[in-house]
C-alpha cells in the first residue's frame, strides 16, 4: 500500500484505531514486502499463527480499516500494575535497542513469575509507542543525535557575536598511535560562536573528553590566535557545553 493510500485510511480512524491498525500492518509487513512466512512472523512476534493469518484475510480484505475494526476482549480493557508498565518503558529505553517481540517475552515471564497478569502485544506496543520520542532517542543515540534532531525546536540562537560559545566533542575518524603502541582514536573538542557559527577554537587530545580538555580548548578560543587570519578570540557571556 503505498504512503498516501495509508495516510488517507489513517485520517478516517480514531486514535487508537491508528495505533492498532499500524501494530499489526507493521507485524504483516515482512510478509507482505519480503515473502517472509507467517510461521516465522507468528514466532518472532510472540502471536498465534491463527491470529496471523485472521489479520491478513482482513488486511486484505479491507485494507488498513480491516485491521482496525478487529477488537480483542483484553485491548484498551486491561489495566496494568505501575510495576510492569515501568518496567516495559525501561526496556524501551534500553541500550542496545530491544525489539518489542523481546519486551513481550521478557515481559510475559516476570508476569508468569510474580503471579501478574500478563499484558498483550498490543498493550506493550502502545506503551512503547506512547514515549516522549525525544527522551527515546536520548536514551538510545546519545545526546549529539538528540541535539541534531530536536535542539533546533527549542534553540535560542544569540544576536550578537560572542554572546553564546557551544562546546562539542567528537571522536575522529582516524587512527593513530599513543605511548605504547595500541592503535586508537582521537577525540576532537571544538568550541564555535553560536552567532556567527566559526571555530574560536579547539583541542585533539587522547582520551574521553573531560573538564580539562575542555578548559584548554577554551583557553586557545579566549587568546588571540598566531595565524592572523584566525582573528576570533575573546570572552564569551554563555558557554554551552
Amino acid at each position: 500500500m503505498a504512503t498516501n493510500q495509508i495516510d488517507d485510511v489513517l485520517t478516517t480512524l480514531s486514535s487508537k484505531q491508528r495505533q492498532k491498525a499500524m501494530m499489526r500492518f507493521e507485524i504483516l509487513k515482512p510478509h507482505l514486502e519480503n515473502d517472509v512466512t507467517l510461521i516465522q512472523i507468528a514466532h518472532e512476534s510472540c502471536t498465534s499463527l491463527r491470529t496471523i493469518k485472521r489479520w491478513l484475510a482482513k488486511y486484505r480484505e479491507n485494507g488498513l480499516s480491516g485491521l482496525a475494526r478487529m477488537t480483542r476482549s483484553d485491548f484498551g480493557n486491561h489495566k496494568l500494575r505501575s510495576e510492569l508498565i515501568k518496567l516495559i518503558e525501561g526496556m524501551a529505553l534500553h541500550k542496545p535497542k530491544l525489539s518489542i517481540a523481546t519486551i513481550y517475552r521478557r515481559i510475559k515471564t516476570i508476569s508468569k513469575d510474580y503471579g501478574y497478569s500478563s499484558p498483550s502485544y498490543a498493550s506493550i506496543y502502545n506503551i512503547i509507542h506512547s514515549l516522549n520520542p525525544a527522551m527515546v532517542t536520548l536514551a538510545q543515540d546519545g545526546s549529539s543525535a538528540f541535539r541534531n534532531q530536536f535542539e533546533l525546536i527549542y534553540r535560542h540562537r544569540a544576536e550578537k557575536p560572542n554572546a553564546i560559545w557551544q562546546a562539542d566533542h567528537t571522536e575522529l575518524d582516524i587512527l593513530i598511535l599513543d605511548f605504547n603502541g595500541s592503535t586508537i582514536r582521537p577525540w576532537l573538542t571544538v568550541i564555535m560562536d553560536d552567532y556567527s557559527r566559526v571555530v574560536v577554537g579547539y583541542m585533539v587530545f587522547i582520551g574521553s573528553p573531560s573538564a580539562l580538555n575542555t578548559s584548554l580548548a577554551l583557553r586557545q578560543a579566549i587568546w588571540r590566535k598566531q595565524n592572523p587570519d584566525w582573528i576570533v578570540c575573546g570572552i564569551p557571556e554563555k558557554l554551552l557545553c
